[in-house]
């Protein structure tokens, strides 16, 4: 009997959909990437199913909405009793690895190093595991990654970085376009350690079970630390504007609370600009080390047995709306890269179907001949059948009716043309989009009475997605809010890192 093919999902953690060269940005470079996506399916309208990492994180490891396995933001750690796909891989004959930023419960400062936490990825389905934090966690939290900087002789200068980094942007001190670059040699970085650990796992692979290796790399998530020499490739006016134009309709709660913590307000284009340089030069960063690990299955004969799929968690807002972070419903912090690359590749095509991180987790199910998970499988559809479809095919360019997201007790509804967002408790709608006409999402018509029908029609499946919306796990999410009222406001609702002292 043949050998079921490898997969290995690459996840850089807050990426946004525009940021790789296969979307059609010919400003960020992206070769790895790109080369990927000539030999593979890319879906241009991926949604994050909760754009903040645990949210979006939990949801593609379970295969369940925020609305069912009750992470709504961060700091609220995984039930892993939950469904994972990962366990249901393992099952099917697979060995399972993950290596980078997994996120999925909460570190406290002082905890113990990574490996005391191994168990954890254990119970959900990890045979291998190497863990690690947070970027902004390492003031003094200690991991592979750490162990390998101090035999080096870089800790401190890792430590005092991110120090001086989350105490200006706490004090406002430090904005987002004056990141200095990483002090760190460009090798030594968290990044290229990550795709250096991939690597050596793949070269070393002697099992003779299939492999299932997920890459977490923590870039390109701020802090935007991008190293120097990636930011000369950049020259700063050439970078795409900031969504800066002024907007009709109403602002919501949640989008006000994003403008206040990110105090953008008085940001001038070029400093908008300037702060997507560093993005983009970090995620350039992350793209060199992608390309390792891709040269990695190529120097050991596995590209014609490997499924490749790349997507991440969400995006990034950099300065769109006088915002940062994410945690909007903004496509600009909604909208995730997606790639799909067969065994031996194909001839490319793109597809406008309308997808998100649950049919990401049947799709990888579906690879692995695993069982799929019953909760949740409503909202999932597998996208195997498609990558191998007719790109001139009617279907080929369908997806789902509807797509959904959460966080913070707002939710989600999005069809081919409108895009509505409501109060999740009291399903008030606060925003409404016109996708075809206004895609920078300028013109809120929740209000306009001409558009009262389209709140309408997608009200009723907004309505069925939050009728099976667990109210105990709100109860433990409002409970934790209401215990840490100053972690609630600023560093969950937000977003902003809280320093570990």
């Amino acid at each position: 009997m043949p050998q079921k093919p490898n997969i290995v999902f690459i996840f850089p953690d807050q990426q946004r959909g525009d940021s790789v060269g296969f979307s059609g940005n010919n400003k960020v470079k992206t070769p790895n990437l790109d080369k990927l996506a000539s030999e593979g399916v890319t879906f241009t309208r991926t949604s994050s199913t909760g754009p903040i990492c645990m949210p979006a994180r939990m949801s593609l490891m379970t295969g369940l909405p925020v609305t069912q396995h009750g992470l709504w933001a961060n700091n609220l750690s995984g039930d892993s009793t939950l469904p994972s796909h990962v366990r249901n891989i393992a099952q099917a004959g697979y060995r399972t690895a993950q290596i980078g930023k997994v996120h999925f419960y909460v570190r406290a400062a002082g905890d113990g190093h990574s490996r005391d936490f191994t168990y954890r990825m254990h119970e959900w389905g990890w045979e291998d595991s190497l863990e690690l934090r947070d970027i902004t966690a390492y003031t003094n939290a200690e991991c592979f990654y750490t162990d390998y900087l101090e035999e080096h002789g870089s800790l401190e200068t890792l430590r005092n970085y991110i120090r001086t980094y989350v105490r200006g942007e706490a004090a406002g001190l430090l904005r987002p376009w004056e990141t200095p670059p990483s002090l760190l040699p460009n090798d030594k970085d968290i990044d290229i350690f990550t795709a250096e650990r991939s690597v050596e796992y793949i070269q070393n692979y002697s099992d003779d079970r299939p492999f299932y290796l997920q890459v977490l790399f923590p870039g390109p998530h701020n802090p935007f630390d991008s190293p120097a020499d990636d930011r000369e490739l950049y020259n700063p006016d050439e970078m795409p504007d900031a969504i800066l134009q002024p907007t009709t309709g109403p602002t919501s709660p949640q989008v006000q609370r994003m403008k206040d913590v990110s105090h953008l307000e008085n940001m001038t284009a070029s400093q908008a600009r300037q702060m997507r340089l560093f993005y983009y030069a970090k995620v350039t960063h992350v793209d060199t080390g992608i390309g390792m690990v891709i040269d990695a299955l190529k120097a050991k004969g596995l590209m014609d047995n490997t499924w490749i799929i790349y997507t991440s968690d969400h995006g990034e807002m950099l300065g769109d709306h006088r915002c940062s972070h994410k945690a909007l419903f903004y496509e600009s912090a909604l909208n995730i890269p997606l790639c799909i690359r067969p065994p031996g590749g194909i001839k490319p095509w793109r597809s406008q179907a309308l997808t998100d991180h649950l049919d990401i987790t049947e799709t990888l199910l579906e690879i692995a001949e695993a069982p799929t998970m019953q909760a949740g499988q409503e909202y999932r559809s597998s996208l195997l059948s498609k990558v191998f479809d007719d790109p001139k095919a009617k279907s080929a360019q369908q997806g789902k009716q509807h797509v959904f997201s959460d966080i913070r007790l707002y939710s989600m509804v999005r069809d081919n043309r409108y895009k509505l967002v409501a109060d999740s408790l009291t399903r008030t709608p606060t925003e409404l989009y016109d996708m075809n006409n206004d895609p920078n999402q300028l013109n809120n018509l929740v209000e306009n009475g001409n558009a009262q029908h389209i709140t309408r029609e997608l009200i009723d499946p907004l309505n069925n997605h939050l009728d099976k919306l667990d109210h105990k796990k709100v109860k433990k999410y409002q409970d934790m809010l209401g215990e840490n009222p100053n972690l609630g406001s600023a560093a969950d609702r937000m977003g902003v890192p809280t320093l570990i002292t």
